[in-house]
């Protein structure tokens, strides 16, 4: 006996939770060494200690909220890293920039101010981002589970390290940073000196008086043709909107299915093709085949409910592929170069074969669902068959498959009961000869001192299976006790197998179902490339075909529709509610705003530069060949809270300067030019994090949106912001001579 291994989903779990355990620790210290580099290492071992921290609280309060460690909690907390040290770099480049400004001041009479300086605009950044991703945690249908502890987890670890920032932050910086020597020179260094020229050559032109209307209006028209033109990118098919990519499975099925009526060793003949081809694919460790029954369930089998399939008429292959580490091709393009030559060799034997990969996301009952509603079963079933052609035209489609069967040709047997009762032969023993004639009967038990009696079945030989001639030869006994043939009890009539018959919510419905393959492998662009030809076709009424999106059609029992369902519709939930969620985070950054500068018109400024990330969102994805998908969409909500968490601290040291006396211009300029080195910090350990998980293939969405939305983004807000801050109250700031020049007339 060989006892082989088929399936391990625990193993493959591990192997993937250690992976992005590993990450999750390198990540860290990439975030760590960045501190290093840009400030030194005690202000490097102060964030470490912060990040260390709040990682620990965070699965602590990940744990007491209900959540396992689980791939997507783990995701939650590799893509939080960047966001996660945001306040503690924060705090800790504040108090070594006052460090550098107030030489001779120990650490204890600079941290309060220095704190207290970032203070407001930090507390307010972190609630803007919580804003922005606790929504989505509101998400319904089967994508709501699924995506729901990146918000949450992400929400709770940034509340707690903006805690972790205000308590644990100073109290490590008085400890472990040294004050500087009064003779120390206070004037700006680092980042910020190598800043300032290029500031004034930036903003020299735009804040002029003469022509910086003019240059400032260039800007805008500037960010809006990029603006466009990456919305445009979508449109045009550079990039592909999808629910979720392939996944880079180890394994695929193959589903084949005869027709009605074909005996299980004629099916066991096909399935011993296929595996025969599928063993010379090199990538391809074993393979099991069920012929007559189905696979052990798998996700597929949740929804599609392959394991309800039985007959002799149905087969199924589970096929293993090596492990990714020892293969170039992922799953997905083993499937796609698999799939012509199996479907050949099914066509021969006339069965229909499909190759079904594991769905990267929630399961449906197929990619593309076509459900056909209308008041006759035989009507519904002649549109089924119509909107099937156009399903097997279209290129890309594959797996083209109905809910309905091929005619198949069936023999009713029917009891002559006057002729039975006259010869006193009971209805029940016709029926029972012929039961055991076909599937064997137990009429007797051997009783060997085994635990289970073995039964002694009656039956016809196997050669004699589906010989209709040797069951009806098969005799009862009469009342007379003479033995009578069957045939002469019954009568034959030829006809054939019945339609199956579904239901959805009550309504009786034909399926048509396919899967998207080739260049465009996303659903959606298969799907919507085919209304046309459906809408031509001709119901048996002579209406037209009418056509649903997001319901059920409300006159389903009176004229005939199609419903697209499938991908369609969970790809439609999710980015309805991850758009609703985007809407209300929107909604709450500007009160939370308002509520801190008691205006209406700088959180508008504050908020001007989420649409800027879609300037880096889409580009990335088109540069890289990525689909725009659910996670990417993740992605950008999380950007929104992450740029205005720089838009704040600019407008908020705009603000402070002013009150000090400094010239407006001059704090325009001044407040790109200090709170560059902490925005570039932030943004870059953000990207650090989403760097880790670019090369998954389920979540290098949201890597992409982060690092090029964020890249791009933050460069555009250090100039951006200033200069519509400097549009908005230019007049309010404005000097006196300037602002009044009748009386400096008169003063002269």
């Amino acid at each position: 006996m060989q006892v082989t291994e088929t399936r391990n989903y625990g193993a493959t779990a591990d192997d993937k939770a250690k992976k992005l355990i590993q990450k999750l620790l390198f990540a860290t210290a990439s975030v760590v060494a960045l501190v290093f580099i840009a400030l030194g290492r005690r202000e490097a071992a102060i964030v470490g200690t912060a990040v260390i921290l709040t990682l620990t609280v965070t699965l602590f309060a990940s744990w007491a909220w209900g959540f396992t460690l689980n791939r997507v909690s783990l995701f939650a907390l590799i893509f939080s890293i960047g966001i996660l040290v945001d306040d503690a770099i924060v705090v800790v480049e504040n108090i070594h920039r006052h460090q550098a400004l107030h030489p001779g001041k120990t650490l204890a009479q600079l941290i309060p101010g220095a704190v207290d300086e970032v203070g407001g605009p930090t507390i307010l950044a972190t609630f803007t981002v919580i804003a922005a991703l606790l929504p989505m945690a509101f998400v319904s249908g089967l994508m709501g589970p699924y995506m729901s502890p990146i918000p949450i987890n992400a929400s709770m670890g940034m509340l707690l390290s903006l805690i972790i920032a205000f308590v644990v932050t100073p109290w490590l910086a008085r400890l472990w940073m040294k004050t500087l020597p009064a003779d120390h020179d206070a004037k700006p260094h680092g980042l910020a000196a190598k800043l300032a020229p290029l500031a004034q050559r930036v903003f020299g032109p735009l804040l002029d008086d003469k022509r910086g209307g003019r240059n400032r209006g260039l800007l805008g028209l500037g960010v809006m043709v990029l603006i466009a033109i990456s919305l445009a990118l979508p449109a045009t098919g550079l990039v592909l909107l999808k629910m979720l990519p392939f996944d880079n499975k180890s394994e695929f099925q193959v589903i084949v299915d005869m027709p009605a009526g074909t005996p299980v060793e004629r099916t066991a003949a096909v399935l011993r093709e296929l595996g025969a081809h599928l063993s010379g694919v090199p990538e391809v460790k074993d393979y099991q085949a069920y012929a007559g029954t189905a696979a052990p369930i798998n996700f597929n089998g949740l929804v599609r409910q392959y394991y309800l399939r039985a007959g002799g008429e149905v087969g199924d292959i589970q096929v293993n592929l090596v492990d990714k580490a020892h293969r170039k091709a992922q799953s997905h393009a083993i499937a796609t170069r698999v799939r012509p030559a199996l479907q050949e060799i099914g066509r021969r034997h006339g069965a229909n074969v499909k190759v079904v990969e594991v769905p990267p996301g929630p399961p449906v009952l197929s990619p593309i669902v076509a459900e056909i509603y209308g008041p006759e079963a035989e009507g519904r079933r002649q549109v089924a068959l119509a909107v099937r052609k156009v399903f097997e035209a279209q290129e890309g489609i594959v797996d083209t498959d109905d809910s309905s069967i091929v005619a198949a040709p069936k023999k009713l047997l029917i009891v002559d009961r006057s002729k039975a009762a006259m010869l006193g032969v009971p209805q029940q023993a016709i029926v029972t000869t012929l039961r055991a004639g076909l599937a064997g009967e137990a009429t007797a038990y051997l009783h060997d001192q085994s635990k289970y009696p073995a039964a002694a079945t009656l039956q016809l030989p196997p050669e004699l299976h589906g010989d209709l001639d040797a069951l009806l030869a098969l005799t009862v006994r009469s009342a007379q006790g003479k033995l009578v043939p069957i045939r002469e009890l019954v009568s034959i009539s030829d006809t054939e197998r019945e339609q199956p018959v579904f239901h959805k919510d009550l309504l009786p419905v034909n399926y048509v179902v396919a899967d998207m393959a080739g260049k465009l492998d996303s659903p959606l662009y298969g799907m919507f490339s085919m209304r046309g030809e459906i809408a031509k076709i001709a119901t048996p009424g002579g209406g037209t075909l009418q056509e649903a999106f997001i319901s059920q059609p409300t006159d389903a029992l009176r004229d005939y529709a199609i419903k697209w369902d499938g991908e369609w519709q969970v790809t439609y939930e999710t980015f309805r509610d991850m758009g609703a969620a985007y809407a209300v985070g929107l909604v709450l950054i500007y009160l939370l705003v308002v509520a801190q500068f008691g205006s209406y018109l700088t959180p508008l400024i504050i908020m001007a530069p989420i649409p800027l990330t879609i300037v880096g969102v889409m580009p990335g994805h088109a540069l890289l060949g990525a689909q725009y998908t659910a996670t990417s969409m993740i992605g950008m909500i999380a950007l929104a809270g992450i740029i205005v968490r720089n838009s704040i601290l600019l407008v908020d040291f705009i603000n402070l300067q002013v009150s000090e006396g400094m010239d407006f211009k001059e704090a325009i300029v001044n407040s790109a030019v200090t709170r560059a080195q902490p925005i570039l910090l932030t943004g870059l350990a953000a990207m650090l994090g989403a760097f880790f998980i670019l090369d998954d293939p389920i979540f290098n969405g949201l890597a992409i949106s982060l690092i090029f939305g964020i890249a791009v983004s933050t460069l555009l807000t250090l100039v951006v912001i200033p200069v519509l801050y400097f549009m908005a109250y230019r007049k309010r700031y404005a000097p006196a001579a300037e602002a009044n020049p009748v009386l400096t007339q008169q003063g002269a």
